[in-house]
């Protein structure tokens, strides 16, 4: 591979910042070595930290913080929260109340997808939780990759990061609120700016269509040697660089591209995909588990069908877990990290320094490992399909189409699935939108090997496929590329951190997207 290369002094200075870098980032490892190794003993300094700095607050003083001895007395004394619980102490912040949550004023949100009762949650951002846990979790996945590639060539090139859009808070000066990869943006270090592209105007526009034409452009031109982004989302701008370019992969376009850290869906049904329009044979995917409320997860093993991610516990994260025989119970029981056991299914609950506490933030997990801990995302608590007892969650799901994808040579870019109620004497059912990049060689095999499969792993969904007693076999509409996303467009949901719900316990996807479908096969 040639690698293009500044000339002269300044492809001297290039080379000196990337070996500068690496050093620094390679230094940074042994730091996360010490929270693998002393695990509980991390997670107890920063529920210490945490109680006492919140102690003054008006939720420290509600719940008399300043006696709060150990883990177990903020247990019984504070309850498991979301966000409707929280909504009103957050909407003080945002009008500029200071200490409410979190010791003085709050002055960023990260505005995400919304609640039964509300459009968007808008959930804070304090300066500690940008510092230790989002940047520090930004630094810690290229210092995990520099552990893993040391002869890295990273910072010779551009970072292109597909961010979102931000806007100033109606209810206070010099306060803002956007997508989480806005407000990481919008706050950035001057140093960062040198790596990054495309330039702050063009990567907060707010116009999807306008911003992605914009960034195509500018980054077909430069040395890309690294991207992030949401999966679907980045396929969008990849497939936009190839329009502009003419070239056939992103690997002629960018033939030192070495690594795509994405998060945000799981990147099951993408990454045959991305193996196609790449083009990059050595090209590193690096899964990270980041979200509005915390950086919680990195890939920290590659090389294996082992997807797991580094449970990152030194970010101001204090971490519980409801195991799934707690869910939905009003008041339910939480296990610490030390009782946390592999395989089971866990939804997740922190406590940070963000200024939530105790807050559930719907992600179901499963550990792979408890030495060192390593994680990976299951789910939501409320997306799955559990219509007549068959608990279909999303890992279920990814695992069959994958299966149903292998048997008839289909990629998938994206899909729906919910139930098909019962009515009268018919027997009721699951109905799926399966949108394809190429579609399935033989389309009844499709449906049969991906119900076939559900019933393979998921004990309680073949127990209703029992000679189709309770359910009839799935109905699957096949349709055809931008389905989803014309769809998105018509809810004014594009790019950022928008997503397609994939399952769902009721019919309001399924029928709003089959309004949009024209010829479903």
């Amino acid at each position: 591979m040639i690698r293009k290369q500044p000339e002269g002094a300044n492809q001297y200075i290039v080379e000196l910042r990337n070996s500068i870098v690496s050093w620094v980032m390679k230094k940074r490892y042994h730091q996360l070595e010490l929270f693998m190794k002393y695990p509980h003993e991390v997670q107890q300094e920063w529920f210490r930290r945490l109680i006492n700095s919140a102690q003054d607050t008006e939720w420290g003083q509600k719940y008399d913080y300043a006696t709060i001895d150990d883990v177990d007395t903020f247990r019984e004394r504070v309850p498991v929260q979301d966000y409707d619980t929280l909504k009103d102490y957050i909407n003080r912040a945002m009008k500029g109340e200071p200490d409410v949550l979190w010791p003085g004023e709050t002055k960023w949100y990260a505005k995400s997808s919304g609640t039964t009762s509300d459009k968007s949650k808008f959930i804070p951002i304090t300066t500690e939780s940008l510092e230790d846990c989002h940047y520090k979790g930004g630094k810690d996945l290229i210092s995990i990759y520099y552990n893993y590639k040391p002869e890295s060539k990273l910072f010779t090139g551009k970072g292109l990061v597909l961010g979102g859009s931000s806007t100033v808070n109606e209810y206070m000066d010099n306060s803002f609120y956007g997508d989480l990869s806005s407000v990481i943006i919008r706050n950035l270090p001057f140093w960062a700016e040198f790596q990054r592209t495309p330039q702050i105007d063009v990567a907060l526009l707010p116009e999807w269509e306008e911003k992605l034409d914009k960034m195509a452009r500018i980054s077909a031109d430069q040395d890309i040697t690294s991207i992030t982004g949401v999966p679907s989302w980045t396929l969008v701008l990849l497939k936009r660089v190839l329009e502009i370019t003419g070239k056939t992969t992103i690997g002629e376009v960018w033939p030192n591209l070495e690594i795509f850290a994405h998060g945000g869906v799981s990147f099951k049904p993408y990454k045959e995909q991305f193996d196609a329009i790449l083009g990059v044979p050595d090209i590193t995917y690096l899964e990270t588990y980041n979200a509005s409320e915390g950086f919680f997860g990195i890939q920290d093993v590659f090389g294996t069908d082992d997807k797991s991610m580094l449970l990152m516990l030194d970010y101001g994260i204090f971490y519980e877990f409801i195991p799934s025989s707690e869910w939905g119970k009003e008041n339910p029981k939480t296990k610490l990290l030390h009782e946390v056991e592999v395989g089971e299914q866990y939804a997740l609950v922190i406590s940070t320094n963000g200024g939530l506490w105790r807050y559930q933030i719907g992600d179901t997990i499963e550990f792979t490992e408890t030495e060192p801990y390593r994680i990976r995302v299951t789910g939501r608590t409320k997306h799955f399909i559990n219509a007549f007892g068959e608990e279909v969650i999303i890992d279920n799901a990814e695992s069959a189409l994958k299966e149903a994808c292998e048997s008839t040579g289909a990629i998938i870019n994206d899909y729906t699935a919910g139930p098909i109620f019962m009515e009268g004497e018919s027997r009721g059912g699951h109905e799926w939108i399966i949108e394809f990049e190429k579609f399935p060689s033989d389309s009844q095999k499709f449906d049969e090997v991906l119900d076939q499969a559900l019933q393979k792993i998921n004990s309680d969904y073949e127990a209703k496929r029992y000679k189709s007693f309770v359910l009839q076999p799935p109905l699957i509409h096949k349709v055809e590329k931008n389905t989803f996303y014309n769809w998105m467009k018509q809810r004014g949901k594009l790019g950022g951190q928008n997503k397609v719900p994939r399952l769902s316990n009721d019919r309001k996807y399924l029928d709003a997207i089959l309004e949009v479908v024209t010829s479903p096969v």
